[in-house]
């Protein structure tokens, strides 16, 4: 894994903390990192640099951090530094390019048909309560929000991304009218 891609997957685990999930994991270094370090870290990044320095962590060393995210109940964000120290990573892929072409026209509908209910879908497509907070925070108009959520999606999703899935998780939330409109417009095979 290079530099690059390592502080990467730790930027991308510190902006998915809360604030309480880094308290606790401050209080679990407390043993080894001093009091006034401690009380100067105000981000996940911060806790990294200061991990990094005392050598418990690093690109081929990440066990430790691992640990931490697991004591603090983010196994989600333990799997993604698992998978990317094995080399799995979290897939840079994209899919094809008549999925990609069906999941644009799928993005464009459903930000211009889904309101409020954005959350509902986010939270079905599995998309943590963490980021969900983040996009409301950073968006005020419904359709840009809706954007964003589906792009935070497909990221995650990589090459595995599929517009049925989208439509899918529409129909889960019971959107039949936006699923059906986003049915109409995609191209038949």
């Amino acid at each position: 894994m290079s530099s690059l891609q390592f502080s990467s997957v730790l930027l991308d685990i510190s902006n998915q903390l809360a604030q309480k999930q880094l308290e606790d994991m401050k209080f679990l270094c407390r043993d080894f990192v001093g009091k006034r370090a401690l009380e100067n870290i105000t981000s996940g990044i911060q806790l990294f640099q200061v991990l990094t320095e005392q050598g418990r962590l690093g690109a081929d060393k990440t066990e430790f951090l691992s640990k931490l995210l697991k004591d603090i109940h983010r196994s989600d964000l333990s799997d993604k530094l698992d998978n990317f120290e094995s080399g799995a990573g979290v897939s840079d892929g994209q899919p094809d390019a008549a999925e990609r072409a069906k999941l644009d026209i799928a993005t464009d509908v459903i930000a211009e048909n889904l309101g409020r209910t954005w959350r509902k879908l986010g939270r079905t497509l599995g998309v943590t309560d963490v980021k969900l907070e983040s996009i409301s925070r950073r968006h005020t108009d419904l359709e840009e929000t809706a954007r964003e959520l589906l792009k935070e999606w497909r990221k995650s999703r990589g090459a595995k991304a599929r517009a049925s899935d989208l439509v899918a998780a529409l129909r889960a939330c019971k959107l039949n009218l936006t699923a059906d409109k986003v049915e109409d417009s995609l191209p038949t095979p």
